[in-house]
């Protein structure tokens, strides 16, 4: 099939995987999502909170993994259900051409939706840059996606997938409200926009971008991981 054959086909196959990714509870996601965002806000400002970016990065950081939850929690889950799975794997080359799409489409409404987020907290709060906020917001996002992902790849069950990713989750947060662990690039969740005292602001912009380096390292590894699983597919039908 050629390029002017594919091109007018692919809005039809965004159209389809955007129905598949995002059906069922995804919008009870994303209205929990704002819901907690919206709480955090008022909570800040009722308590008259320091208001700065940094406190809108740790606001929406929350409502960014339950936006990424469902979507890559339940995707294999969600094939099955609607009994695709058998025809997906049908296609060559399964793992880069079906959910290598899906995936983009995830982080890139992610990534928007984000931007709305920041977008008002810029207008009720504090005035920051939307696209760079939900820029920074990918990197745990991504992390935790891919991860998501992977798990869901070897449960091949939605809710077994859940569970671990909310027992990682927590225990990461433990972690990272540590006192050794919050000047590390190890830091998951590290807010960039919060520089440590008596931390010098150069030494804290490498602890940023290694810490970047070390999420979307981590973030390749989960998804080739999980991309190497899909091709396993006598577990699977």
């Amino acid at each position: 099939m050629t390029l002017s054959k594919i091109l007018p086909l692919f809005p039809r196959l965004v159209k389809y995987n955007l129905k598949v990714i995002f059906a069922g509870k995804f919008v009870w996601f994303l209205l929990a999502a704002f819901g907690f965002f919206g709480f955090f806000m008022f909570q800040n400002a009722w308590e008259r909170s320091e208001i700065n970016q940094a406190l809108i990065y740790t606001l929406l950081l929350f409502p960014a993994l339950l936006l990424i939850f469902y979507p890559t929690v339940f995707g294999i889950q969600n094939d099955e259900d609607s009994r695709i799975l058998e025809i997906i794997f049908g296609i060559p080359d399964y793992r880069y051409k079906v959910w290598g799409l899906r995936l983009l489409m995830i982080y890139a409404t992610v990534f928007f939706i984000l931007v709305i987020f920041a977008e008002i907290a810029s207008i009720l709060m504090y005035p920051v840059n939307p696209f760079g906020m939900a820029a920074q917001l990918m990197f745990p996002v991504l992390f935790y996606g891919n991860l998501a992902f992977m798990f869901s790849t070897i449960t091949r069950n939605g809710n077994g997938a859940a569970v671990i990713m909310i027992i990682i989750c927590i225990l990461t947060l433990m972690f990272s409200s540590a006192n050794f662990m919050r000047r590390t690039f190890w830091n998951i969740v590290l807010n960039p926009y919060q520089t440590p005292r008596n931390m010098l602001p150069v030494i804290w912009e490498t602890v940023i971008i290694k810490n970047r380096i070390f999420l979307l390292t981590g973030s390749m590894v989960w998804m080739m991981i999980g991309f190497l699983n899909l091709q396993k597919r006598e577990k699977f039908v």
